[in-house]
């Protein structure tokens, strides 16, 4: 049974020392919803939101499942929020708004549609909770509105990929990495328990930030990430090489064991025709691929095991996909405490009249980015933050991977071993795995040269 719990305005005015006014604000209504996937720490948005904008006695309206109720043109698209609707629930995952892929920026009609629902609800503050794709519709609704609607996107994504400054992680990020890392642990565990791989196959559409995340904190035995391969399409065999030269370095150094962190936009670097054989290939409603979709991991484990055969060696890989676990765990307190921050100043942006902007805390302060600034010049969609393959974090990250590099190549000892594991000869071990330390970075090197 859902208890709810009631919050008295007397107590918050003394507790908080503000003013709670009872009478309604006639500035019109403030909207809140959620799109994309979901993310933890969406409802401490929502409550912190929604709490600050009851306080000033402006009307909240919540709309469900992003905006495709909006969208449809249903008349029970959105619901009055008050402050005992909110309470408590940033403690919580998941959405009490729901979520949605919905895009109203398909046409002209959807974007007018959903104009049309929020002028019938008096909307006139809309802020909205997601990623990359629910950022450039809040924006393209802001600018259909010709100035009768204002904007305050916050950016949520557990892949960490909006183009914020390097040091700021998008929410959710780290409660999705901690919950990950659990799971690699155990997953560490049992493959040393009972001598197998573990190919886990991490969430990330484009860039490799989560897959790195839990890689590097669990200590896996490696991570491969889609800027590995440099915006080029490569054949999956070259993926499955990777793969292959870790798993036979650390056979050659005694263990039948190991745990490869791979992020699913590894798909996005593979050759369309080596893609299709990863099973069916769909799109959502944005046009991106259904990477959650497309078997990697099998895939990638069949071919992997099909190689070790022809080296005489046999090892058991088990596949394994998350995401779904870590989209709606409750959040860590960071997220937590970032998320109610979040909130807070997204709506408070709004009513002091402020709009079309990103919503960011940076050294503890909050920094409006404006949306406009966020789009890519060329396509007009928001930009994606890749991980920077020449930063001393994946430096590091890369130095504590077990797979092959270029200095083993230099190592005569190691490769007469690995040859061996391999039963062919040095110079045709070195020839069979070139391809995977052809792009390896330089050594990190902390005092100039």
């Amino acid at each position: 049974m859902r208890c709810r719990i009631r919050v008295d305005l007397e107590t918050w005015q003394f507790t908080y020392g503000v003013h709670v006014s009872t009478a309604e604000n006639n500035d019109g209504v403030m909207g809140i919803l959620a799109g994309g996937g979901p993310a933890p720490g969406i409802n401490a948005v929502i409550a912190a939101a929604t709490i600050r904008a009851r306080l000033e006695g402006v009307p909240v309206i919540g709309f469900r499942d992003g905006f495709s109720g909006l969208m449809a043109g249903k008349p029970d698209a959105g619901t009055s929020l008050d402050i005992q609707d909110v309470s408590r629930i940033h403690l919580r995952g998941g959405s009490m708004l729901g979520i949605a892929r919905a895009n109203p920026t398909r046409s002209t009609e959807t974007l007018d549609m959903v104009l049309k629902g929020l002028r019938e609800r008096n909307v006139t503050r809309l802020l909205t909770i997601g990623g990359d794709d629910t950022a450039f519709s809040a924006y393209s609704l802001a600018q259909r509105s010709d100035g009768e609607l204002s904007v305050a996107h916050v950016p949520k994504t557990i892949d960490n990929d909006l183009d914020l400054p390097p040091e700021i992680d998008t929410f959710g990020y780290q409660t999705a990495r901690a919950v990950g890392v659990d799971i690699v642990r155990n997953l560490m565990t049992d493959a040393r328990t009972t001598n197998r791989w573990y190919f886990v196959v991490a969430m990330g559409r484009k860039a490799g930030h989560l897959a790195l995340g839990i890689g590097k904190a669990s200590g896996a035995t490696m991570t491969i990430i889609p800027e590995e391969f440099q915006d080029r399409k490569v054949p999956i065999s070259e993926v499955v090489d990777t793969l292959v030269g870790a798993i036979l370095k650390r056979y050659t150094e005694g263990r039948q064991d190991g745990v490869a962190v791979i992020a699913e936009g590894v798909a996005l670097g593979i050759r369309d025709e080596d893609l299709e054989a990863c099973g069916s290939v769909d799109r959502d409603e944005h046009g991106h691929l259904r990477l959650a979709e497309i078997d990697l991991g099998r895939a990638l484990k069949q071919m992997v095991r099909e190689r070790l055969t022809e080296f005489g060696i046999n090892i058991t890989v088990v596949d394994k996909n998350i995401g779904y676990e870590l989209r709606c765990a409750d959040p860590v307190p960071a997220d937590m405490e970032y998320c109610r921050d979040l909130g807070y100043c997204g709506a408070k942006y709004l009513l002091e009249g402020g709009g079309g902007v990103l919503v960011s805390l940076q050294g503890g302060r909050f920094v409006p980015i404006p949306l406009e600034e966020m789009l890519d010049p060329e396509t007009h969609r928001m930009q994606v933050r890749m991980v920077d393959m020449h930063s001393t974090r994946y430096s590091i990250a890369r130095r504590y991977m077990i797979r092959l590099r270029r200095d083993d190549f230099e190592d005569r000892e190691f490769m007469e071993k690995f040859a061996e594991t391999c039963r062919m000869s040095v110079a045709d071990a070195q020839s069979r795995f070139s391809s995977v330390v052809r792009d390896e970075l330089p050594p990190l090197r902390l005092m100039p040269s």
